[in-house]
């Protein structure tokens, strides 16, 4: 038996337990997916079946024209999207600043920053009420945005920091003595060697805002301004439980989530690995 037949089977349990992990963790959703497809009355006599005895589009067509449930997807990408921007071009500046200007200071700074995500949001959810209402920005975009700024760019900065720490000052220095300023050097230099880094805090700072509920709930009580998340949950409130538009709902938010995450996953582990090496 050869090197490399010995080495496939030593690999195979992990292949092995890697499979039934991966099985496990699609089901739920394969399973959300193929019951958005059955009809109310298969839901009520058989809601855990997997596979329908008949597929209707009948939960689809109520969520995505009676509902509305589209123009609140837009808002939450619109929510989403303006607070991915903001904080790559705050936190951006800030780690890069810290790197080169306040190296020792920052160290410090960058670990303050981040222990303000230690704090559970609900610990917080009454006096960014409060501020909200005094700023007149409640069912507003703005505030909604504001909040999530709040903690978005902290973990930001403390993520692009060790990004930036891994340009070369060589580089910069080289680019320097050729005449480009301190600006062009940050736009031109090192931002574009550290992109990696950014798309992946960028992706994460976006599925965060995009998931994100409790603030939502309290500073939006506008239907037409919703975000998905809380319109996933207004579908609750009625006396009796709509499975078929939950199902369907969920899977309208989903698999474009699940799609967009696969099509990046590449910028993701290559961003992690350029940020894990210095």
């Amino acid at each position: 038996m050869s090197t490399r037949t010995l080495r496939r089977l030593s690999a195979a349990p992990a292949y092995l337990f890697l499979t039934v992990l991966a099985v496990v963790s699609v089901f739920p959703l394969v399973w959300i997916i193929t019951s958005s497809f059955k009809s109310s009355g298969e839901l009520a006599t058989d809601p855990i079946g997997f596979w329908p005895d008949s597929f209707t589009i009948d939960h689809y067509t109520r969520v995505l024209f009676d509902l509305g449930i589209l123009n609140n997807l837009g808002n939450s990408l619109f929510i989403a999207l303006s607070t991915t921007v903001v904080t790559i071009a705050v936190s951006s500046t800030c780690a890069y600043g810290i790197v080169r200007f306040f190296p020792r200071v920052g160290q410090r700074l960058t670990q303050i920053l981040i222990s303000t995500y230690m704090f559970p949001p609900i610990l917080l959810a009454v006096p960014y009420t409060l501020i909200m209402i005094s700023l007149g920005l409640i069912n507003t975009y703005a505030g909604l945005v504001l909040a999530y700024l709040s903690f978005s760019i902290p973990y930001a900065v403390w993520m692009l920091t060790a990004f930036y720490q891994t340009v070369p000052v060589e580089i910069e220095e080289a680019a320097q003595v050729d005449g480009a300023g301190r600006f062009r050097v940050f736009a031109t230099i090192a931002t574009p060697i550290v992109a990696p880094g950014i798309v992946a805090t960028a992706i994460y700072t976006f599925i965060n805002s995009f998931n994100e509920f409790l603030f939502a709930l309290l500073f939006i009580n506008s239907s037409d301004r919703m975000p998905i998340t809380v319109a996933l949950y207004s579908l609750s409130g009625s006396e009796v439980l709509d499975w078929g538009a939950m199902l369907a709902a969920s899977v309208v938010v989903v698999v474009p989530s699940v799609v967009f995450f696969l099509v990046i996953q590449r910028h993701i582990a290559a961003g992690l690995s350029e940020g894990s090496v210095k």
